[in-house]
């Protein structure tokens, strides 16, 4: 798989050999297949981040933006978005694609139902932010209409709004954070924070207070907005408080043992440590040591 990178994976293998070897020891990787396996899981990682950049780099078709055309796809939306000056609406529509997620079958039919008002008007950011009880209140007419299916990561999410943790409460709470505008509120971070993007990251990490958006939400929305230049920052650590995937993941690397009690601060410190000696970033990391505990032995091939 990907003959083209397999020398930065016969790399990764070996850089993470001689740390094991001269700095702490990974007991995860001591068998061949699990070091091979998590360094093809890095690669894989750093596909999905060099697919980004591209998207930076390229012309995008205006149908991408276009939730009724079958060529929506809401990264490439968000990137031409900010490209003509839409920032707010760029990261309210990353927003929406963190929320509803990519479904393995049915991909992105549930954000395109709703962002486009099941074709009808589209729910953006200025007319939701300007009246969500409206916006209740349509769901509450429409949601037994709405097809598709959250993606795996929000698999327990719900359109009801009967629920208290609905898609209408999950909306109303984002709109009460970023209001009067999520560029806005990104630009008073940098202001009281300074320009230091893993500083901004994690202050925009523990400032937010979106409904139903744990751990895993918050960090995959903020690194996906940094990774589009939508905000100027960038995950500095994994952030395995609270983490499962992830937290497993790096007991498995450094103790051989998802369920080690080493504390999360210290493997912290132990995988920026790595880091430091591999140069991959935080979100490679993060991603690919959640992956590889899934299957440690053998690669495959996690898509969300």
């Amino acid at each position: 798989m990907w003959p083209t990178r397999s020398e930065r994976r016969e790399e990764l293998a070996q850089a993470l050999l001689d740390f094991s070897n001269r700095h702490v020891t990974l007991a995860g990787i001591t068998d061949d297949r699990h070091r091979d396996t998590l360094a093809m899981q890095m690669v894989a990682s750093l596909r999905r981040i060099d697919y980004t950049r591209a998207i930076k780099s390229r012309d995008i078709a205006s149908d991408r933006t276009a939730p009724n055309s079958s060529l929506f796809e809401p990264e490439r939306a968000a990137a031409l978005l900010a490209r003509n000056g839409q920032l707010d609406e760029a990261i309210w529509l990353i927003f929406l694609a963190t929320h509803f997620g990519q479904h393995g079958r049915h991909k992105w039919r549930m954000l395109r139902d709703v962002y486009s008002g099941l074709g009808r008007r589209p729910w953006t950011w200025g007319r939701v932010s300007s009246n969500p009880r409206l916006f209740r209140d349509w769901l509450q007419s429409n949601f037994h209409r709405i097809g598709g299916a959250f993606g795996n990561h929000r698999k327990y999410e719900t359109l009801n709004p009967a629920s208290n943790n609905g898609t209408a409460t999950v909306v109303e709470s984002f709109v009460t954070c970023f209001a009067p505008a999520p560029s806005r509120w990104f630009s008073d971070l940098v202001r009281s924070e300074g320009n230091d993007p893993h500083r901004l990251f994690d202050a925009a990490y523990r400032k937010l207070t979106i409904a139903r958006f744990g751990r895993l939400a918050k960090f995959d929305f903020l690194a996906l907005l940094g990774r589009l230049d939508l905000a100027p920052i960038a995950p500095g650590s994994a952030y395995l408080a609270g983490a499962t995937g992830p937290l497993r993941g790096a007991r498995l690397l450094v103790d051989g043992n998802v369920n080690s009690t080493r504390s999360a601060s210290e493997l912290e410190g132990i995988l920026q440590e790595l880091d430091r000696y591999l140069h991959v970033g935080m979100q490679v990391m993060e991603d690919s040591i959640c992956n590889w505990q899934k299957s440690p032995a053998t690669f495959v091939h996690f898509r969300g």
